[in-house]
């Protein structure tokens, strides 16, 4: 049975995993029967936002543990992420990750990335195996591969295609509903909700997704 690693960043689209992306990216795994393995880093988010005012608030909330409300409180310690068990790996989308899992929101000219992430997609990468990234997480494996000159896509967003460009990778515009493949680096990538209408439109793109890193696996 195939083996799947799920990047968690916490719960919630403004400071955490975009739950729907999440969960249907778990759905369309299941459909493939794989193996899956959620994982988060066990550390506190940089901010908590109130998801009925997009306001910051004053509450300090875990990356692991809020994570666990998506994984069913089976999410492990990002470092215990085994790129040797493990088939393909994928990043659904959510602010987290450009707030949780790197330090890019804040700076986004600079590659902060989880070192313990960082160290695991360079690993995966190295090994061939396959690497899904989802809405703006795409922005991640752009900073962590910017000497392989990536093929990546967060839809037809003229501010995080750019960002894309500046960590030597190149960007493809893509409908909500496709994917783009990087068939040298084994990386494909969707827009998710940062192009997509509804929860159909997502739920396309993140199938062909999965359809397609299961033809690499």
């Amino acid at each position: 049975m195939p083996s799947t690693g799920i990047i968690l960043s916490g719960c919630g689209v403004n400071d955490g995993t975009e739950i729907h992306e999440a969960v249907i990216t778990l759905l369309c795994l299941e459909q493939k029967k794989s193996d899956i393995s959620f994982f988060a880093p066990d550390m506190n988010q940089s901010v908590v936002i109130d998801h009925t005012t997009g306001n910051p608030t004053t509450e300090s909330r875990n990356i692991k543990i809020e994570s666990a409300r998506i994984s069913r409180g089976k999410t492990q310690e990002l470092s215990m992420a085994d790129p040797e068990e493990i088939d393909a790996l994928i990043l659904p989308g959510g602010t987290g990750a450009v707030r949780n899992l790197s330090k890019i929101a804040e700076n986004p000219g600079q590659a902060q990335v989880n070192e313990n992430l960082k160290n695991l997609i360079l690993k995966m990468h190295s090994m061939k195996k396959p690497i899904g990234a989802i809405s703006i997480s795409p922005i991640i494996i752009a900073a962590i591969l910017s000497d392989f000159s990536s093929e990546l896509t967060t839809g037809n967003d003229i501010n995080t295609a750019q960002l894309i460009k500046s960590f030597n990778c190149i960007h493809r515009e893509c409908n909500a509903t496709d994917i783009c493949f990087d068939e040298k680096n084994l990386i494909v990538t969707t827009p998710g909700y940062m192009l997509a209408k509804n929860t159909a439109q997502v739920y396309e793109g993140i199938s062909k997704l999965v359809d397609k890193i299961f033809e690499l696996i």
